[in-house]
């Protein structure tokens, strides 16, 4: 059971904190610039921009997509992206777009067939796993970032906690998760919850399944995207400092530097979060005794296209 728990808390870092840690980059280019060799610590990978599938039509130049990945494996080995997300920062409509796309997702995979999305990460990386997204979806992805393993509580205690609002659901189960280090919850409402606090309201699955689950993990990445605006300068390069050595990506510290300072009109705006395929537009399936997520691939990619470039 304890090994159980330490995987699932794994899982539930990676699909929360690759999307914090875009986020911090868009915070870099707030007149931080003595960050520069902070940055330097990130792991660079390079991928081939010419076989990314990139759907040119949708390269809109005020909106720019991020493929976001959390990988079930240790750092130096490839795995498949138990997390896949895509940040799209966009300009045109002055807005922060987070989309989530359900791992058991079947689709085809550029090489290998129809398959889970998530197993394109573990076939061919980063490199596969973006032209997976690009080909099935219609998109224009260019750039990643990958994590492999990180400490959520460690980076909401540097913040001062999360502000989350609890239901009689939620305190239920969240004080049966927490471990000897941290105070039970007492009272439903709003709570400033501490890193493990947080972590067990991220870890309830048996109110309202799967799907109010990733609610929670959207509400936390909410609460931690509103602190994170609110932290000052002084203390960013701490944050960052913590997680960039779990950190892979394609981008350079000039490239990230530029990605905040071309982006900073929209650190006063709030994040928008989206989940494909959509509720009611997806059924679960086994297919050779395999469980997938079937859905109709040309309307889910007209559903993620108008709310990327048209919302």
């Amino acid at each position: 059971m304890g090994k159980r728990k330490k995987k699932d808390s794994t899982k539930i870092l990676k699909r929360i904190l690759i999307s914090l840690i875009a986020v911090i980059v868009l915070l870099v280019g707030v007149g931080v610039f003595y960050i520069y060799n902070v940055l330097g610590k990130i792991e660079k990978t390079e991928i081939n921009k010419e076989d990314l599938g990139i759907v040119k039509e949708e390269s809109g130049k005020d909106i720019t997509n991020i493929a976001l990945f959390g990988v079930d494996a240790p750092k130096g080995q490839t795995g498949r992206s138990d997390s896949i997300m895509i940040l799209s920062l966009d300009k045109a409509h002055k807005k922060i777009k987070l989309t989530s796309i359900m791992r058991d997702s079947y689709v085809n995979i550029p090489g290998r067939g129809m398959d889970k999305i998530n197993h394109a990460y573990a076939f061919g990386g980063p490199q596969l796993a973006i032209k997976t997204l690009n080909t099935n979806f219609g998109l224009n992805i260019e750039n990643f970032l990958t994590v492999n393993f990180t400490s959520l509580p460690i980076i909401i205690d540097k913040i001062g906690g999360v502000d989350i609002n609890l239901t009689n659901g939620d305190l239920k189960y969240l004080n049966q998760h927490l471990g000897n280090k941290s105070t039970p919850v007492n009272g439903t409402g709003i709570h400033t919850l501490d890193g493990e606090q947080a972590m067990a309201y991220c870890r309830i699955r048996y109110d309202g399944g799967d799907q109010r689950r990733t609610e929670r993990h959207r509400t936390v990445l909410e609460a931690v995207f509103k602190k994170i605006k609110e932290v000052p300068a002084s203390k960013i390069p701490g944050i960052i400092t913590d997680l960039l050595t779990y950190v892979e990506t394609n981008y350079s510290s000039t490239e990230i530097l530029g990605l905040g300072t071309s982006n900073m009109s929209l650190l006063n705006t709030d994040m928008v979060q989206y989940r494909l395929p959509e509720d009611g537009k997806y059924q679960g399936k086994n297919i050779k005794g395999v469980y997938y997520t079937v859905f109709d691939i040309k309307e889910t990619k007209n559903d993620l296209k108008k709310f990327i470039y048209e919302n």
